[in-house]
Protein backbone atom coordinates (compact mmCIF):
# COMPACT_ATOMS: atom_id res chain seq x y z
CA UNK A 1 0.00 0.00 0.00
CA UNK A 2 1.38 3.29 -0.78
CA UNK A 3 -0.37 5.96 1.78
CA UNK A 4 0.57 8.63 -1.43
CA UNK A 5 -2.06 7.12 -3.43
CA UNK A 6 -4.51 6.05 -1.47
CA UNK A 7 -4.86 9.78 0.62
CA UNK A 8 -5.05 11.34 -3.24
CA UNK A 9 -7.42 8.70 -3.71
CA UNK A 10 -9.89 9.74 -1.03
CA UNK A 11 -9.89 13.21 -1.38
CA UNK A 12 -10.51 13.15 -5.20
CA UNK A 13 -13.73 10.98 -4.11
CA UNK A 14 -14.57 13.42 -1.27
CA UNK A 15 -15.01 15.70 -3.81
CA UNK A 16 -16.45 13.61 -6.45
CA UNK A 17 -19.06 12.45 -4.12
CA UNK A 18 -19.96 16.31 -2.86
CA UNK A 19 -19.77 17.78 -5.98
CA UNK A 20 -20.28 15.25 -8.72
CA UNK A 21 -17.15 16.95 -10.48
CA UNK A 22 -13.12 15.85 -10.41
CA UNK A 23 -12.36 12.83 -11.05
CA UNK A 24 -10.07 13.28 -14.09
CA UNK A 25 -10.41 16.88 -13.89
CA UNK A 26 -7.91 16.48 -10.94
CA UNK A 27 -6.78 12.54 -10.46
CA UNK A 28 -5.33 12.54 -14.41
CA UNK A 29 -3.30 15.80 -14.22
CA UNK A 30 -2.16 14.34 -10.60
CA UNK A 31 -1.19 11.39 -11.97
CA UNK A 32 1.03 13.45 -14.92
CA UNK A 33 2.32 16.10 -13.07
CA UNK A 34 2.86 14.73 -9.48
CA UNK A 35 3.56 10.98 -9.76
CA UNK A 36 4.94 10.86 -13.05
CA UNK A 37 2.36 8.51 -14.84
CA UNK A 38 2.95 8.70 -18.65
CA UNK A 39 -0.17 10.48 -19.85
CA UNK A 40 -1.69 7.86 -22.02
CA UNK A 41 -1.71 5.64 -18.88
CA UNK A 42 -2.92 8.27 -16.22
CA UNK A 43 -6.17 8.22 -19.08
CA UNK A 44 -6.24 4.36 -18.78
CA UNK A 45 -6.02 4.14 -15.20
CA UNK A 46 -8.08 7.08 -14.46
CA UNK A 47 -10.87 5.69 -16.55
CA UNK A 48 -10.98 2.15 -14.42
CA UNK A 49 -11.01 4.59 -11.22
CA UNK A 50 -13.74 6.78 -12.11
CA UNK A 51 -16.20 3.60 -12.94
CA UNK A 52 -15.06 2.02 -10.35
CA UNK A 53 -15.70 4.74 -7.39
CA UNK A 54 -18.59 6.22 -8.92
CA UNK A 55 -20.15 3.01 -8.53
CA UNK A 56 -19.84 3.42 -4.53
CA UNK A 57 -21.14 6.61 -5.03
CA UNK A 58 -24.61 6.17 -6.82
CA UNK A 59 -25.62 3.71 -4.62
CA UNK A 60 -25.80 6.12 -2.00
CA UNK A 61 -27.42 8.95 -4.03
CA UNK A 62 -29.97 6.51 -6.08
CA UNK A 63 -30.86 5.26 -2.32
CA UNK A 64 -31.50 8.78 -1.92
CA UNK A 65 -33.85 8.39 -4.95
CA UNK A 66 -31.17 11.29 -6.43
CA UNK A 67 -30.59 9.39 -9.67
CA UNK A 68 -32.98 10.41 -13.01
CA UNK A 69 -32.62 6.80 -14.85
CA UNK A 70 -34.22 7.86 -17.54
CA UNK A 71 -31.60 10.86 -18.80
CA UNK A 72 -29.16 8.14 -17.83
CA UNK A 73 -30.63 6.01 -20.39
CA UNK A 74 -30.56 8.73 -23.34
CA UNK A 75 -27.16 10.13 -22.49
CA UNK A 76 -26.06 6.74 -22.64
CA UNK A 77 -27.50 6.33 -26.00
CA UNK A 78 -24.71 8.09 -27.45
CA UNK A 79 -21.54 8.57 -25.19
CA UNK A 80 -20.93 4.92 -24.90
CA UNK A 81 -21.00 4.07 -28.84
CA UNK A 82 -18.88 7.01 -29.34
CA UNK A 83 -16.61 5.79 -26.61
CA UNK A 84 -16.32 2.17 -28.59
CA UNK A 85 -15.23 4.56 -31.90
CA UNK A 86 -13.17 6.33 -30.59
CA UNK A 87 -11.26 3.41 -28.90
CA UNK A 88 -11.29 2.23 -32.39
CA UNK A 89 -9.60 5.39 -33.67
CA UNK A 90 -6.80 5.09 -30.79
CA UNK A 91 -5.90 1.23 -31.45
CA UNK A 92 -5.84 1.99 -35.17
CA UNK A 93 -3.42 4.78 -34.65
CA UNK A 94 -1.52 2.68 -31.84
CA UNK A 95 -2.70 3.95 -28.51
CA UNK A 96 1.06 3.78 -26.75
CA UNK A 97 2.67 5.13 -29.12
CA UNK A 98 4.72 8.16 -27.41
CA UNK A 99 3.32 10.12 -30.46
CA UNK A 100 -0.16 10.15 -29.22
CA UNK A 101 1.13 10.32 -25.38
CA UNK A 102 1.92 14.30 -26.76
CA UNK A 103 -1.31 15.02 -28.74
CA UNK A 104 -3.02 14.09 -25.50
CA UNK A 105 -1.26 16.23 -23.41
CA UNK A 106 -2.35 19.83 -24.45
CA UNK A 107 -5.80 18.63 -25.18
CA UNK A 108 -5.72 17.19 -21.24
CA UNK A 109 -4.49 20.90 -20.71
CA UNK A 110 -6.94 22.44 -22.48
CA UNK A 111 -9.93 20.42 -21.34
CA UNK A 112 -8.91 21.30 -17.90
CA UNK A 113 -9.12 25.02 -18.59
CA UNK A 114 -12.45 24.47 -19.80
CA UNK A 115 -13.73 22.36 -17.14
CA UNK A 116 -12.93 25.14 -14.86
CA UNK A 117 -14.90 27.88 -17.04
CA UNK A 118 -17.85 25.43 -16.97
CA UNK A 119 -17.72 24.90 -13.29
CA UNK A 120 -17.60 28.83 -13.08
CA UNK A 121 -20.06 29.19 -14.90
CA UNK A 122 -22.38 26.35 -13.16
CA UNK A 123 -23.25 29.29 -10.69
CA UNK A 124 -24.39 31.64 -13.77
CA UNK A 125 -26.37 28.28 -15.04
CA UNK A 126 -28.13 27.97 -11.82
CA UNK A 127 -30.02 31.68 -11.12
CA UNK A 128 -30.84 32.02 -14.87
CA UNK A 129 -32.04 28.28 -15.87
CA UNK A 130 -35.73 29.21 -15.23
CA UNK A 131 -35.82 32.60 -16.67
CA UNK A 132 -33.80 32.41 -19.86
CA UNK A 133 -35.19 32.40 -22.61
CA UNK A 134 -32.84 31.84 -25.02
CA UNK A 135 -32.27 28.18 -22.60
CA UNK A 136 -36.02 27.99 -22.85
CA UNK A 137 -36.61 27.86 -26.68
CA UNK A 138 -33.49 25.97 -27.35
CA UNK A 139 -35.41 23.39 -24.62
CA UNK A 140 -38.67 23.51 -26.63
CA UNK A 141 -36.83 22.98 -30.09
CA UNK A 142 -34.61 20.22 -29.70
CA UNK A 143 -36.50 17.28 -27.67
CA UNK A 144 -35.22 16.30 -24.68
CA UNK A 145 -34.28 12.44 -25.51
CA UNK A 146 -32.32 13.28 -28.63
CA UNK A 147 -30.52 16.19 -27.08
CA UNK A 148 -29.24 13.95 -24.41
CA UNK A 149 -28.21 11.44 -26.52
CA UNK A 150 -25.85 14.20 -28.68
CA UNK A 151 -24.62 15.64 -25.58
CA UNK A 152 -23.93 12.25 -24.27
CA UNK A 153 -21.89 11.68 -27.88
CA UNK A 154 -19.97 14.74 -27.53
CA UNK A 155 -19.40 13.41 -23.70
CA UNK A 156 -18.08 9.61 -24.96
CA UNK A 157 -15.09 11.50 -27.23
CA UNK A 158 -14.19 13.65 -24.79
CA UNK A 159 -13.46 11.52 -21.58
CA UNK A 160 -12.19 8.30 -23.75
CA UNK A 161 -9.53 10.67 -25.13
CA UNK A 162 -8.78 12.59 -21.86
CA UNK A 163 -11.09 10.94 -19.24
CA UNK A 164 -11.70 14.55 -18.18
CA UNK A 165 -15.41 16.35 -18.64
CA UNK A 166 -17.51 13.96 -17.58
CA UNK A 167 -18.66 15.49 -14.27
CA UNK A 168 -17.98 19.47 -15.36
CA UNK A 169 -19.87 19.35 -18.51
CA UNK A 170 -22.28 16.59 -18.02
CA UNK A 171 -23.56 18.87 -14.73
CA UNK A 172 -23.81 21.80 -16.96
CA UNK A 173 -25.50 19.60 -19.94
CA UNK A 174 -28.21 18.29 -17.29
CA UNK A 175 -28.75 21.87 -15.82
CA UNK A 176 -29.98 23.09 -19.14
CA UNK A 177 -31.55 19.81 -20.27
CA UNK A 178 -33.48 19.75 -16.67
CA UNK A 179 -33.63 23.19 -15.48
CA UNK A 180 -36.20 22.25 -12.26
CA UNK A 181 -33.96 19.30 -11.33
CA UNK A 182 -32.75 19.81 -7.94
CA UNK A 183 -28.91 20.11 -7.75
CA UNK A 184 -28.37 17.10 -5.93
CA UNK A 185 -30.26 14.67 -8.18
CA UNK A 186 -28.13 16.69 -10.83
CA UNK A 187 -25.09 15.58 -9.42
CA UNK A 188 -26.30 11.98 -8.59
CA UNK A 189 -27.95 11.42 -12.71
CA UNK A 190 -24.68 12.78 -13.74
CA UNK A 191 -22.23 10.01 -11.86
CA UNK A 192 -24.60 7.50 -12.54
CA UNK A 193 -24.61 8.44 -16.54
CA UNK A 194 -20.18 8.31 -15.93
CA UNK A 195 -19.97 4.58 -15.23
CA UNK A 196 -21.43 2.85 -18.01
CA UNK A 197 -18.60 5.68 -20.12
CA UNK A 198 -15.70 5.27 -17.94
CA UNK A 199 -16.50 1.57 -17.79
CA UNK A 200 -16.29 1.08 -21.23
CA UNK A 201 -12.98 3.72 -21.93
CA UNK A 202 -10.94 2.23 -18.94
CA UNK A 203 -11.95 -1.44 -20.85
CA UNK A 204 -10.79 -0.82 -23.86
CA UNK A 205 -7.34 1.33 -22.70
CA UNK A 206 -6.66 -1.95 -20.54
CA UNK A 207 -7.12 -4.20 -23.36
CA UNK A 208 -4.40 -2.02 -25.18
CA UNK A 209 -2.54 -2.66 -21.61
CA UNK A 210 -2.70 1.29 -20.62
CA UNK A 211 -4.12 0.36 -17.22
CA UNK A 212 -1.51 0.48 -14.05
CA UNK A 213 -3.49 -2.05 -11.72
CA UNK A 214 -1.23 -1.56 -8.63
CA UNK A 215 -1.68 2.23 -8.69
CA UNK A 216 -5.79 1.84 -9.30
CA UNK A 217 -5.98 -0.66 -6.15
CA UNK A 218 -4.13 2.16 -3.95
CA UNK A 219 -6.24 4.99 -5.70
CA UNK A 220 -9.14 2.72 -5.13
CA UNK A 221 -8.68 1.44 -1.00
CA UNK A 222 -8.57 5.78 -0.62
CA UNK A 223 -11.46 7.14 -3.08
CA UNK A 224 -14.35 4.36 -2.38
CA UNK A 225 -14.29 5.44 0.94
CA UNK A 226 -14.33 8.79 -0.22
CA UNK A 227 -17.12 9.15 -1.96
CA UNK A 228 -19.19 6.76 0.17
CA UNK A 229 -18.63 9.80 2.77
CA UNK A 230 -18.69 13.40 0.24
CA UNK A 231 -22.50 11.75 -1.27
CA UNK A 232 -23.85 11.25 2.08
CA UNK A 233 -22.43 14.81 2.80
CA UNK A 234 -23.25 16.13 -0.65
CA UNK A 235 -26.90 18.04 1.18
CA UNK A 236 -24.71 19.59 4.17
CA UNK A 237 -21.39 20.46 2.21
CA UNK A 238 -20.71 24.11 0.71
CA UNK A 239 -20.63 23.30 -2.68
CA UNK A 240 -20.34 26.49 -4.09
CA UNK A 241 -17.13 27.16 -2.24
CA UNK A 242 -15.84 23.77 -3.05
CA UNK A 243 -16.99 24.54 -7.19
CA UNK A 244 -15.09 27.56 -6.85
CA UNK A 245 -11.94 25.98 -5.00
CA UNK A 246 -11.81 23.41 -7.74
CA UNK A 247 -12.18 25.82 -10.69
CA UNK A 248 -9.21 27.49 -9.88
CA UNK A 249 -6.96 24.93 -9.20
CA UNK A 250 -7.90 23.08 -12.23
CA UNK A 251 -7.37 26.66 -14.66
CA UNK A 252 -3.84 26.50 -12.52
CA UNK A 253 -3.33 22.78 -13.72
CA UNK A 254 -4.46 23.06 -16.99
CA UNK A 255 -2.31 26.34 -17.73
CA UNK A 256 0.93 24.33 -16.80
CA UNK A 257 0.26 21.34 -18.43
CA UNK A 258 -0.52 23.52 -21.71
CA UNK A 259 2.65 25.83 -21.08
CA UNK A 260 4.89 22.68 -20.66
Amino acid sequence: MDSAFVFSGFLVGLLVGVTGVGGGSLLTPLLILVFGVAPITAVGTDLMFAALTKTGGVIVHSRNQQVDWRVVRQMALGSVPAALLTLAVLHYLDAGDKDIGRVITPILGFMLVVTALALLAKASILKQRDRNATIQRLRATLPAGPFATALGAILGFLVTLTSIGAGAFGVVALLILKPHMSIQRVVGTDIAHAIPLTLVGGMGFAMFGLVNWPLLINLLLGSLPGIWIGSKWSNRMPEKWLRTFLAIMLMIIGSRIVAA
